[in-house]
């Protein structure tokens, strides 16, 4: 009961495990959904035009955007293998080192996409700034953000 909730540690674990869920709902569905917009890209009239910097761009998008899925779903597969083995603690543990991962996937995907698509659409110097000021609103979002709210906050319970 460190946080001030009267919870055992099994009610802990199967709220945590509940929250890691929610998360992977949300990831798994973005994850999906930007990977099968750049899986139908390759058959466009436009994709023969793409040089060899955007072919080699969309290829490493490709590749980057189904790890993120794998890892997204991940979890899935490490808690049917570990289901009923009295391992609650390290399923937890496990799917929230690998959303961890993921998220960095995901937004190497997503500045690498804007990159890409504004070198088609505008040019290469444009593309380049468009994916490095993506890169940028991600972190700070993503990691920078989430550090500062949890400032004067108590320590990590890992447990």
């Amino acid at each position: 009961m460190r946080d001030g909730r009267p919870e055992t540690e099994n009610q802990r674990l199967d709220r945590n495990w509940s929250e890691l869920l929610q998360e992977l709902r949300v990831t798994q569905t973005g994850t999906q959904i930007l990977t099968g917009f750049l899986l139908t890209l390759a058959f466009q009239a436009r994709f023969t035009e793409l040089d060899d910097y955007q072919r080699a761009l969309y290829l490493g998008l490709v590749g980057l955007a189904v790890l993120a899925t794998v890892l997204a779903l991940a979890p899935v597969s490490l808690h049917r293998l570990l289901f009923r083995r009295q391992v609650k603690g390290r399923i937890v543990h496990t799917t929230d080192r690998v959303l961890q991962v993921t998220l960095v996937a995901v937004g190497l995907v997503l500045a690498g996409t804007v990159s890409f698509i504004v070198d088609v659409v505008v040019g290469r110097t444009p593309g380049l700034v468009a994916g490095g000021v993506a890169l940028i609103v991600v972190v700070l979002l993503w990691a920078a953000l989430p550090r500062f709210a949890r400032r004067g906050a108590p320590a990590r319970d890992d447990r």
